[in-house]
């Protein structure tokens, strides 16, 4: 695959009606100017995102991040310290996006900060903590810029190359203000403020990356999956393709970080599944289950032709259901030979369907898959997809439990679930489908 698939860029409008959304909830959805205590359906098609209640913020996001405990106020306008690296693309008013380095007041190894792979188990309030402690300063840019990147760009783009934390002094318009951004697709982000300048030390820079920089005749999604297997990781990846660091010169684009995050997985992952399709399929079912962050995560994987589905069920007081007192559920999958539209899940979908081809590909075996989550109270706040990709990537490296029937192994994954088994046959696609076929293979 040479080509990237982004999200669809939002109309931001009070009564935006969400396209995937049929029957009564369309109809109830066609007539909305402002709901006080959205509904679970309309809360997990929108995430923060989409604002399809109506109301000019999120009150989810909201009260998540009031809940959020927040470090010591930063009082100057001038941060002297190592940048992770660290850099961030806004979507708000797209095609004209904010972009700008992450910097926090101290020195020494900071990459911690800003790499989610090392973050999976540490308390969410350490999280909270590391993204806190990072500065943003914003400036003004169009997304053609990368085509023929501005001083800014260029800077900010050889930032992103280094292999190591750099020493930045950033120099801002004002005190930043004390904020944390929350969102379902990427993981926290600290204060920020108008950027005035900015200047780094020299910077050991990542060959890696820098081959693919200049390459000007080399695709983005060969850049991407050229990195990938030379060991780069995801977030890497994700960061600089936002800067609009690869593809062919006249075509390169900023894209917003909340975007590239999706575009990245889903490049990658389709890749790994287009090697995973030419394996000999495993010989028995399995049943994977992983926890972390009061979430619980189940992966069923069939002896069959490559097949994926995603379904998570999000319980009462958790961040996407606050309004409602039963849990509700949403998936989405794709056949043997792919989806052509974005899945209604979002980025979720994306990073779960890369763990679960890195796994099939190390063992150079091929299987359909069906991974379940059930997220409950204690899941405070959203820390981005980071989230679920890590947590995915741990359950596929436990010890599985192997079974000779489908139903066998469906009983027991389900046993793991609180949701009654009923509900998760109802919602699954995949687990419909194998329970009532049949096959060939029968007779």
């Amino acid at each position: 695959m040479n080509s990237i698939v982004l999200p669809r860029r939002i109309t931001w409008l009070s009564n935006v009606i969400p396209t995937s959304i049929t029957g009564m909830e369309e109809e109830v959805a066609k007539s909305i100017e402002v709901v006080e205590n959205p509904p679970a359906w309309m809360c997990l098609q929108c995430r923060g995102a989409k604002l399809l209640c109506g109301k000019p913020r999120c009150p989810i996001i909201v009260k998540a991040q009031s809940i959020a405990r927040m470090g010591s106020s930063i009082e100057t306008d001038r941060i002297d310290g190592a940048s992770p690296p660290g850099v961030f693309v806004g979507r708000l008013g797209y095609p004209r996006v904010s972009i700008g380095p992450m910097v926090p007041p101290q020195h020494g190894d900071t990459s911690v900060l800003d790499t989610p792979e090392e973050w999976l188990g540490k308390p969410i309030e350490k999280i909270v903590d590391y993204r806190y402690s990072l500065v943003r300063g914003n400036a003004r840019a169009s997304v053609d810029d990368a085509k023929s990147p501005t001083r800014l760009l260029s800077s900010l783009q050889e930032l992103a190359m280094a292999a190591r934390p750099v020493e930045t002094e950033l120099r801002l318009t004002k005190p930043p203000r004390k904020i944390l951004s929350l969102s379902e697709d990427t993981q926290p982000f600290g204060p920020s403020a108008p950027l005035e300048k900015f200047k780094t030390s020299n910077p050991s820079v990542d060959r890696r990356i820098e081959t693919c920089y200049y390459d000007r005749d080399l695709k983005a999604a060969e850049a991407v999956n050229a990195l990938y297997s030379r060991g780069v990781l995801v977030t890497r990846i994700q960061k600089t393709f936002s800067l609009g660091m690869f593809g062919e010169g006249g075509r390169r684009k900023i894209v917003p970080t909340r975007w590239s995050i999706t575009a990245v997985d889903s490049t990658i992952s389709q890749n790994l599944i287009d090697r995973v399709k030419g394996y000999p399929t495993i010989d028995e079912y399995r049943v994977y289950g992983f926890d972390v962050y009061d979430n619980q995560y189940v992966a069923i994987l069939l002896p069959e032709q490559w097949r994926f589905e995603w379904v998570e069920a999000w319980f009462p007081n958790t961040t996407w259901n606050q309004f409602t007192n039963q849990p509700y559920v949403i998936g989405d999958y794709e056949e043997h030979f792919g989806r052509t539209t974005y899945a209604k899940v979002g980025g979720c979908y994306y990073s779960t369907r890369l763990a679960v081809t890195e796994a099939l590909e190390r063992e150079g075996r091929q299987a359909a898959a069906i991974v379940l989550r059930e997220t409950y109270p204690g899941y405070l706040m959203p820390l981005g997809v980071w989230n679920v990709r890590e947590s995915i990537r741990m359950l596929m490296k436990q010890r599985f439990v192997t079974f000779d029937t489908f139903k066998g192994a469906l009983w027991f994954a389900l046993g793991k679930m609180k949701i009654p088994r009923e509900k998760w046959v109802a919602s699954s696609v995949l687990i419909s489908r194998e329970l009532t076929q049949t096959k060939i293979t029968n007779y």
